[in-house]
């Protein structure tokens, strides 16, 4: 072989050996996120998945890529999504809301799926049992839908003298059916009339709205659903606008200027979905993996609004509070 072809070869051969290297290198993992609600709502939800991944190992760029898939509060876009997820190869899938992970599982009983859900994830068929799910699917239950009682005892005692309290729902919601049920269940035990209003978009929002107004309603319960998560802004300003004071069932409404928020931590939750999604990465099964139930909950109050509302706060709400926005 002649020198110069000698050189060549060798050339070619080396800038060969980059390219070899780089397809003998693992995948990187990926994670899909799949989300009944809106980027802009699941900002500290986002952020405390990637804790918890962190906590097991995990950094979002470095050991793995998280694809997020937002339905913003349109639950018939989730099968689509759920089904690319699935066409792609994921690693595993993150389910926020009940829709979301409903969409999940139905579109793979393979790849392992981490749920954070409101409904009973048994009642809803997402798991066998809450100790053993059985299956690909896991996750953490964050009780919402039975704390309806509780809300609408705070607005009782928030306004003793209450004639009528409106609630809020969702109609393409999956658990409006129990919604319904729990609320009207709340209302006959406490003997207060109740006056349901469902909306699924921003014009039904602001009819709603205005129907509560022309009911004179005393106050609002606003039901647990991703679409009113990813609406928070419009519904907190529609509350201020007709001045009924509202209660609802995340931090997050309270911090912007809704009156009153009761509701587990959704953050610890999505916390709670990061370290079993990162534990399912190094090898364990979602079946074997107990649904985490989160127990805590939390009351925040925000006296400004009241303030706005000429509404005075009863002593023995403001002693349990965990948090008062001034």
């Amino acid at each position: 072989m002649r020198r110069r072809e000698f050189v060549t070869l060798l050339a070619g051969t080396a800038a060969a050996w980059p390219l070899a290297a780089r397809t003998q290198q693992p995948t990187m993992p990926v994670i899909g996120f799949l989300n009944s609600s809106s980027a802009h709502a699941q900002v500290l939800g986002a952020a405390a998945f990637r804790q918890g991944l962190g906590q097991s190992g995990f950094v979002d760029g470095r050991d793995v890529t998280i694809e997020y898939c937002w339905a913003d509060g349109q639950y018939d876009r989730l099968t689509g999504l759920a089904a690319d997820l699935v066409g792609r190869h994921v690693a595993a899938i993150m389910a926020g809301g009940p829709p979301a992970a409903r969409a999940a599982k139905a579109a793979t009983s393979t790849i392992p799926i981490v749920f954070t859900s409101g409904d009973d994830p048994v009642a809803a068929g997402f798991v066998a049992s809450m100790n053993r799910p059985g299956g690909n699917v896991t996750g953490v239950h964050i009780l919402f839908t039975e704390l309806e009682t509780k809300k609408l005892g705070l607005l009782r005692e928030l306004i003793p003298r209450a004639a009528v309290i409106a609630a809020l729902l969702n109609p393409k919601f999956p658990s409006i059916e129990t919604q319904t049920r729990e609320m009207q269940s709340a209302a006959h035990a406490l003997g207060q009339p109740i006056q349901v209003f469902t909306a699924a978009s921003e014009r039904e929002l602001a009819a709603a709205f205005e129907s509560m107004a022309r009911l004179r309603a005393d106050a609002l319960l606003v039901g647990a659903d991703p679409f009113f998560a990813s609406k928070r802004d419009q519904i907190v300003a529609l509350a201020a606008r007709y001045a009924i004071p509202a209660v609802y069932e995340q931090r997050a409404f309270a911090e912007i200027g809704g009156l009153m928020s009761y509701g587990t931590n959704l953050a610890e939750g999505y916390r709670q979905a990061g370290i079993y999604a990162g534990r399912i990465l190094k090898g364990e099964k979602p079946a074997e993996l107990p649904v985490v139930q989160l127990s805590r909950f939390e009351l925040i109050i925000n006296l400004k609004t009241a303030k706005a509302l000429s509404l005075t706060i009863p002593p023995g709400i403001l002693a349990i509070a965990d948090d008062v926005i001034e």
